[in-house]
């Protein structure tokens, strides 16, 4: 046998078998595992350009259940007068609230928040429930609630009464509501003030007006229903912010399915114009006013893991992200994840993560929580509403409040600890209009004195949160990477990340 031809042989046959394996591994997910000199840990990166096979509890849980019907029948009635107009005609019919935009608005002049606008007429609310706004808005820009560009009265239908607030939102979804409520009374045993309402299946005259000389110069919008006036003043620096309406009319609230009832409007004047009685078709303008759909956005029914999309901005097709409502540990199908294994990893040593992400849709009262976190302590079952951040945490929240819109943050929780985030308004803003960030979150347990501080940045804009003494040597362990769902329910949000690298073992 001629042993360096056969040598030769193998080594060839050696070789080609390694091309092949590169060119697998360059396709699909493109997995990769590097050591970090620096602080010892072992990274993985993650491009999602196929299933990853992450490990997932109730993430899909929308996909098992049978759609709910949405019923969106409003618009120019010509036959009816429920709503106490001077002539038979008015617009309303039957409104549902829902995830999906349904609208009915006369087009107007463009506007903003530098000039006054007024609206008036006659409105009655049927008995039943219904979520509504009434008001100026931007047809270009309805994709959730609060509404960005809108000035508005929103009416919540609740059995034989409605409940009526005054509300606005900027372009970069700032959002305010009412400073004076309508009427209101204090609970004696809890001490706090709910509204008193008004009759279902009445008519009653309001009115909406906003005045950008008011209050300083940072503007107020006032309401009146009947005799009764709520008042809502601007923050500071929200009219800076800006807004552009170009409709004014009626559009159902777009947080999630639920029940809807009647509501009718007539002898509506805008900003001074000669009112519309509706006694013939004005031809305004609607979306989806007149439809019955399916929908699964249903509240809290979770629909997110892998996803064949590109909103992220990654190389090629395939995220992960979807649809994620707040959860709720009181019931165990109330609370979600989804995330690769990693570690077991802790607070005494760095972790590191990276990526792109967008978020497309945002409603108030919302959170998505992605990072580290443990399979079973971050899942745990239990009756306290004291937290809503899971325990066994080390992540970044995409979260609000409404006033500031979204914020994109650090957070933390030890197991049996209190959940602790800094100052949330120190941290970059992230608005749901798709945009693609690159993103980084730093732990490094030297930094604040030993303590720990945790650094994250949003298209290089970066602060820093430090942990509490003692937080890091309470035996907590996280064991996934990716998105579990917080501990007090809400609302939902839709956003996708892509390319991650993540702190996949530390040595």
């Amino acid at each position: 046998m001629n042993t360096p031809r056969w040598t030769f042989v193998v080594a060839v046959l050696l070789s080609i078998v390694g091309s092949l394996k590169m060119l697998a591994g360059s396709q699909g997910n493109c997995e990769t595992e590097n050591s970090d000199s620096r602080d010892r840990m072992t990274m993985k990166s993650e491009s999602f350009d196929r299933d990853p096979g992450w490990l997932g509890v109730n993430n899909r849980s929308a996909r098992m259940r049978e759609p709910v019907s949405i019923r969106q029948d409003f618009g120019h009635s010509a036959s009816t007068r429920h709503a106490g107009g001077a002539a038979q005609g008015e617009m309303g019919g039957f409104i549902s609230p829902a995830g999906e935009i349904a609208f009915y608005g006369k087009a107007i002049e463009p506007a903003n928040l530098d000039r006054p606008l007024t609206a008036s007429g006659t409105l009655s609310i049927g008995k039943g429930g219904t979520h509504l706004l009434l008001g100026f808005f931007n047809s270009e820009t309805v994709n959730e609630w609060r509404t960005p560009n809108s000035i508005s009265l929103r009416i919540n239908g609740r059995g034989e009464n409605f409940y009526a607030y005054v509300e606005y939102c900027t372009s970069k979804w700032r959002a305010g509501g009412d400073t004076t409520p309508f009427p209101s009374v204090v609970d004696t045993k809890t001490g706090r003030s709910r509204l008193i309402g008004f009759d279902c299946d009445k008519s009653f005259k309001w009115s909406l007006a906003y005045d950008p000389r008011a209050n300083d110069g940072r503007g107020v919008v006032t309401a009146t229903i009947g005799d009764h006036t709520a008042v809502c003043l601007l923050d500071e620096s929200h009219k800076q912010d800006g807004a552009v309406f170009n409709r004014f009319g009626i559009m159902n609230v777009m947080k999630s399915a639920d029940r809807g009832s009647e509501a009718w409007f007539d002898d509506i004047s805008i900003n001074g114009r000669e009112a519309e009685t509706f006694s013939r078709d004005p031809q305004w303008d609607g979306r989806n006013n007149r439809r019955r759909t399916q929908s699964r956005l249903v509240r809290p029914w979770f629909d997110f893991g892998f996803s064949d999309t590109k909103f992220a901005g990654g190389k090629n097709r395939g995220e992960l992200g979807g649809q994620m409502f707040r959860g709720d540990c009181r019931y165990p199908d109330r609370m979600a994840c989804y995330g690769d294994r990693v570690g077991p990893l802790t607070f005494e040593k760095p972790l590191r993560a990276s990526g792109k992400i967008a978020m497309t849709r945002g409603v108030s009262d919302s959170t998505t929580l992605f990072g580290f976190y443990h399979s079973r302590e971050s899942m745990r079952q239990n009756e306290s509403q004291s937290d809503g951040v899971p325990e066994s945490v080390l992540g970044i929240h995409v979260e609000g409040p409404s006033r500031d819109g979204f914020r994109f943050y650090p957070v933390s929780r030890t197991k049996g600890g209190k959940s602790r985030f800094g100052e949330v308004s120190r941290f970059p803003k992230i608005s749901p209009d798709g945009k693609v960030h690159d993103w980084s979150l730093d732990y490094d347990p030297q930094a604040a004195q030993g303590r720990g501080q945790i650094t994250v940045a949003l298209d290089g804009n970066s602060n820093t949160f430090d942990l509490a003494e003692g937080e890091k040597s309470r035996g907590t362990t996280f064991d996934r990477f990716g998105i579990v769902t917080s501990w007090i329910d809400g609302n939902s949000q839709d956003v996708y990340w892509d390319d991650l690298t993540y702190t996949a073992r530390q040595e």
